[in-house]
């Protein structure tokens, strides 16, 4: 039997639960020699500010945060410079830190974090969903490539290079 998975907004009760899934990712990059993630970023304070300003989304199974990204409408400002070019000039949402518990890797749960936040950002008339990640972050950019997401040039991110996506959907 298949429990349920519901998406919803962190709450300051999920901040323990989602920085232990996040400190998983960090070593899981560490142990792939990923550089991504190893620079005390993203740190607690990101997760703390990112629930406050209610931009925290979390999977739950159980009752139990097994996902955790920052979903954000309100633009990113380094994305304003882009060695290349996005796909549009249309409003986006923008997704950072997203992390999966270990217990519920490969089993999907980074794909479905991400199809929540597309139906999010529908839901708000967004059709534009963009992301960056490192270079090395090889989980990532093969999910990006899955969702059909369009490799749009390199954006630099504290002066190291970031591979940018876009995504435009229909309504």
């Amino acid at each position: 039997m298949n429990t349920p998975i519901t998406f919803r907004q962190a709450e300051a009760a999920d901040a323990a639960r989602i920085w232990q899934i996040i400190l998983q990712a960090k070593e899981q990059m560490r142990l792939r020699n990923s550089r991504q993630w190893q620079d005390g970023y993203p740190a607690m304070l990101n997760i703390t500010a990112d629930i406050e300003r209610g931009d925290g989304y979390v999977l739950c199974q159980n009752g139990n945060v097994i996902a955790y990204g920052a979903v954000l409408f309100t633009g990113e400002p380094t994305y304003e410079t882009i060695q290349g070019q996005w796909l549009s000039n249309l409003p986006y949402v923008v997704m950072h830190r997203l992390a999966v518990a270990d217990e519920v890797k490969n089993r999907g749960i980074a794909t479905l974090f991400m199809r929540k936040v597309e139906e999010l950002s529908l839901q708000r008339g967004i059709r534009s969903f963009r992301v960056d990640t490192n270079f090395d972050n090889l989980y990532m950019l093969k999910m990006l490539v899955a969702l059909d997401f369009t490799y749009c040039g390199e954006v630099l991110y504290d002066n190291n290079p970031r591979r940018a996506y876009e995504k435009l959907t229909a309504k």
